[in-house]
C-alpha cells in the first residue's frame, strides 16, 4: 500500500491553496471548479499530497481553537529564522519556538492566516 493524500476541510480552499503555492513552496497538481473547490497540492519532492476541499461550513473544524499538538503539518526547512520571517510576513502567526529537542532538532510551530497549524523542521537527522 502507498499514502496518498490527506484531506483538510477549509472554507475557501481556492485562496487557501494559493497561499500554501505561493509561500510553502507546494504545487497543484489536480483541482475541480466543482462545489467542494477541491485542491490537491504536492510538496517539493512530489512525495506528499494533501487535499483542500470545503464541504457544509458546519464540518469544518476550529483549528485557530486546537491545540497545535492535536493536528498540524510539518515542513522541513533549512532556514528556520528565514522561513519564519518570510512567513510571517505572508501572514502566518508564530506561536511557539523556535527551540531545540532533546534529539537536537529545531522545531517551530505558527498558524496559517486561517489557524491551522504548520510546524517547522529543521532536522539534525533528516527523517528520510
Amino acid at each position: 500500500m502507498k499514502f496518498e493524500h490527506f484531506a483538510i476541510n477549509v472554507e475557501d480552499p481556492v485562496t487557501v491553496a494559493k497561499w500554501y503555492v505561493d509561500h510553502l513552496q507546494m504545487k497543484i497538481v489536480r483541482q475541480s471548479e466543482g462545489p467542494a473547490f477541491m485542491h490537491f497540492l504536492a510538496d517539493s519532492t512530489d512525495r506528499v499530497v494533501m487535499e483542500l476541499y470545503n464541504n457544509p461550513p458546519e464540518l469544518i473544524p476550529d483549528y485557530a481553537a486546537q491545540d497545535p499538538q492535536v493536528l498540524h503539518m510539518a515542513f522541513a526547512v533549512e532556514d528556520m529564522g528565514g522561513t519564519i520571517k518570510r512567513l510571517e510576513e505572508a501572514g502566518a502567526q508564530l506561536v511557539g519556538g523556535p527551540g531545540p529537542t532533546p534529539a537536537g532538532d529545531t522545531l517551530a510551530m505558527l498558524r496559517d492566516p486561517w489557524g491551522f497549524a504548520i510546524q517547522l523542521t529543521q532536522r539534525a537527522t533528516p527523517m528520510v
